[in-house]
């Protein structure tokens, strides 16, 4: 449970510690939760001692997030946790075992991760693949069809709620399409409407109703857009009515180039299209400290849907993660075995 008020932001930290400033600015602001990046991971002991610091600078149990999806987008390796596979490449690896062999993945993430005081990871991507996707985000999908993208996506859900982390789909409504790399540009989808509706976003509505999800920095031309989906007031509200999500909905890192203005503006706006929070992944503490003073708190709405998120937090199911391991290696030979 959120005490009230929060940050309507998600923020990222300096380091491998905490500064006392840093400390002093996270007891104000109270953010809904922090994000860790490679700066901020250098061994399992302070690793633990960072989030141990987080928690106590807000003096409540916030959310920890990461991006451990696998692949190019894994922050911890060896021998912190274990090297993976990009999703694409795993899925093919398992054929017809790909959906259990996805849960036993993430439940091993999971465990991972909660072994170091973090609790929430940025997955499912549930973005679909297309011979045009952009190479930054092709092999970090889970397959080229609908089908399999919902059933490999609720599969990681399942993983990581096993092992009591948090999961946050991504990125509503929908990535697949975009030919450019949205940490450097701004993508434009000329698709149609209809190939958008009926594959894109309906790849997200089996998952209305999980906890969190986050946005995409893309223009959707052919729905009348001219700016990206993360700041348009009618995209945000398709998320809401057309796919149904009823979530807590952060945006992607509102510090990449895809988003225009400075990072202050782009946050201010994020919210003012119906975001509930901005997720600011830099180290600049002077920066988050100016997005905080644009934005503030939650809106009563946000705040709602806040603590809605944090109500469905699980405990890790007590297993043999050497027993997962060796299954997991076993559905990695194939049918029969």
């Amino acid at each position: 449970m959120t005490p009230h008020p929060c940050a309507a932001a998600i923020f990222g930290c300096d380091g491998a510690r905490l500064s006392k400033d840093e400390r002093a600015f996270f007891a104000r602001a109270n953010p809904f939760g922090f994000i860790l990046f490679d700066r901020n991971l250098k061994d399992r002991d302070q690793i633990r001692a960072l989030t141990g610091e987080l928690r106590a600078a807000v003096g409540w149990a916030a959310p920890i997030f990461i991006d451990q999806e696998g692949g190019r987008v894994q922050r911890l390796r060896p021998p912190l946790a274990m090297e993976w596979q990009p999703p694409l490449d795993h899925v093919a690896r398992l054929g017809a075992n790909a959906v259990e062999g996805m849960r036993l993945r993430y439940q091993i993430i999971a465990h991972e991760l909660m072994d170091l005081g973090i609790d929430a990871n940025c997955a499912p991507m549930l973005d679909i693949a297309r011979p045009e996707t952009h190479p930054f985000l092709k092999n970090r999908c889970y397959g080229s069809d609908l089908d399999t993208v919902i059933r490999i996506g609720h599969a990681v859900i399942d993983g990581l709620v096993a092992g009591g982390v948090f999961p946050v789909i991504k990125h509503i409504p929908g990535h697949g399409l975009a030919q450019m790399d949205s940490h450097l540009d701004l993508p434009r989808i000329d698709a149609s409407a209809d190939d958008m509706i009926n594959m894109d976003f309906a790849a997200f509505r089996p998952f209305a109703d999980v906890a969190m999800g986050m946005t995409a920095h893309l223009v959707y031309t052919a729905l009348g857009e001219t700016g990206p989906a993360t700041t348009s007031a009618t995209m945000i509200k398709r998320i809401r009515t057309d796919i149904g999500f009823t979530g807590l909905l952060m945006t992607d890192d509102i510090s990449m180039q895809a988003l225009s203005g400075t990072v202050p503006d782009r946050a201010a706006a994020s919210i003012a299209a119906g975001c509930d929070v901005v997720l600011h992944c830099n180290g600049d503490l002077r920066e988050r400290q100016a997005v905080y003073d644009r934005i503030g708190q939650m809106s009563a709405a946000s705040q709602a849907r806040a603590k809605a998120a944090l109500d469905t937090r699980t405990e890790a199911q007590d297993v043999d993660i050497a027993a997962l391991k060796a299954k997991l290696a076993t559905l990695e030979q194939g049918p029969g075995t």
